[in-house]
């Protein structure tokens, strides 16, 4: 990959490209679970506000490496999608108070069991790494297609020919900008891709400023602000499941990120990246979001980009700190119309599959037991993807772990690399492509 000198100036838009790529995933969650458990507009805005804040500390803790956490690449944190349904569950269950008291447990868990984890590393050979980045690719792209038709299958406008145009223009952006944009026009492709999508997009009536009218100017995190944390054991234990099945899929993006990079991820990495989730799940549980987990989203932006420092990501976390702290500069990202969030997400979960194709060229393909451990993981995975209910006959802690597509996608190439090769199949070192020299600045 060409390495790019970039100073501050560039950096910062390069960071708000990456915002605006996890923005509405980050924010889903929130909404999801805000409006699952009736919470009240001024209980909403708090909890959207402090939810991106806490996206921001938690990537800066990833970023800033040391002695005890943070993997030092250049990753973004969001929130755990597949947490909504069982924080659902808790909090109508039982309290809003038992669900943060799970969040923290599960954070806990995650920091105490990161050392013993990260010698999985070993069981993540090209084969099954191919795989899994594979499918994290694929899996999301659906996701894109549902925002590119306006966010709501079930609406009556989904598909509507105004959201395919603005979709399809802006995938046609960053491809004219990635294909003839030269310098760093080309790496700032997805960010003029939302911002020419959105332009085009107002002037067909998609764009409402009333959110940013209707956001406050400033707002404070506050600890325990929906109340003390209160710890009940199956919330805990469920919790604790979610926290494994983010460990498993963040494993996939820090290979993914490494093998971007060049550079071999070795288990004390995968220990302290880790341990920055964990101390960023305690956080959530603390100030009353949401588990957080490294976001596959911004993988494939910086394939597009060609820009691998850290320099942009640390200033995505700024930008993110602040607009926690000032909702209105929030809500003015939320302007943009699913179905151009939907035209660059595209662009960028292909890419992602793209990446996981391509560490499969160094698979072996010669050997038959080779193109049956990918085949049926990437079947296995997208299956569950499109069909998760497919285990509903099943206890609902299994249910929770089996019903995610990378989970299980993941668990397949292990286990058939291990059936049918043994030993063997674990001493497949991750030697990282084309070797090229990448200076990784802060």
């Amino acid at each position: 990959m060409k390495h790019m000198q970039v100073n501050h100036k560039k950096a910062a838009l390069l960071g708000l490209q990456h915002l605006l790529a996890m923005y509405s995933g980050a924010i889903a969650v929130p909404l999801l679970i805000g409006t699952a458990l009736k919470f009240n507009s001024t209980q909403m805005t708090y909890l959207v506000s402090i939810d991106i804040f806490m996206c921001g500390l938690a990537t800066a803790l990833q970023l800033l490496r040391n002695r005890y956490f943070g993997i030092g690449l250049p990753v973004v944190l969001g929130c755990a999608i597949q947490a909504v349904a069982p924080l659902q569950m808790i909090g109508k269950k039982f309290t809003i108070g038992t669900m943060y008291g799970a969040i923290i447990v599960a954070g806990v868990f995650v920091f105490l069991v990161a050392g013993y984890f990260s010698k999985i590393k070993k069981l993540f050979p090209p084969v099954v790494t191919g795989s899994l980045i594979t499918v994290i690719g694929l899996s999301l792209i659906p996701v894109s297609i549902q925002n590119l038709g306006g966010g709501n299958s079930t609406a009556k406008n989904f598909g509507d020919p105004k959201n395919l145009l603005t979709g399809f223009i802006t995938v046609a952006i960053i491809l004219a900008l990635q294909v003839w944009g030269k310098g760093f026009i080309k790496s700032i492709a997805v960010l003029v891709g939302l911002i020419a999508g959105t332009l085009i997009a107002s002037t067909l009536g998609m764009v409402s400023l009333t959110p940013v009218a209707q956001a406050s100017w400033f707002h404070l995190p506050q600890p325990f602000y929906f109340g003390m944390p209160q710890f009940e054991w199956s919330s805990s234990l469920t919790m604790i499941i979610i926290a494994l099945v983010s460990m498993v899929e963040s494993t996939g993006v820090f290979f993914a990120i490494g093998d971007l990079l060049h550079k071999d991820i070795t288990s004390d990495d995968l220990k302290k990246g880790y341990r920055a989730e964990g101390l960023a799940q305690i956080l959530g549980g603390i100030f009353n979001t949401f588990p957080y987990t490294t976001f596959s989203q911004n993988v494939g932006l910086l394939e597009l980009s060609g820009i691998t420092t850290k320099r942009p990501i640390y200033w995505a976390s700024g930008f993110l700190m602040l607009m926690g702290l000032l909702p209105k500069f929030g809500a003015l990202v939320t302007i943009i119309p699913d179905s151009v969030l939907g035209g660059a997400m595209l662009v960028m979960f292909t890419m992602i599959a793209v990446q996981g194709m391509r560490m499969l060229k160094r698979v072996d393909f010669e050997d038959t037991r080779n193109i049956l451990i990918v085949a049926i993981s990437i079947g296995l995975g997208l299956g569950v993807t499109v069909y998760p209910q497919v285990f509903q006959a099943l206890p609902e802690t299994i249910q929770l772990f089996l019903g995610n597509g990378i989970v299980v996608a993941s668990l397949s190439a292990t286990i058939l690399n291990l059936l049918f090769k043994g030993k063997s199949g674990l001493e497949e070192q991750h030697i990282p492509a084309a070797p090229e020299k990448i200076e990784v600045q802060n």
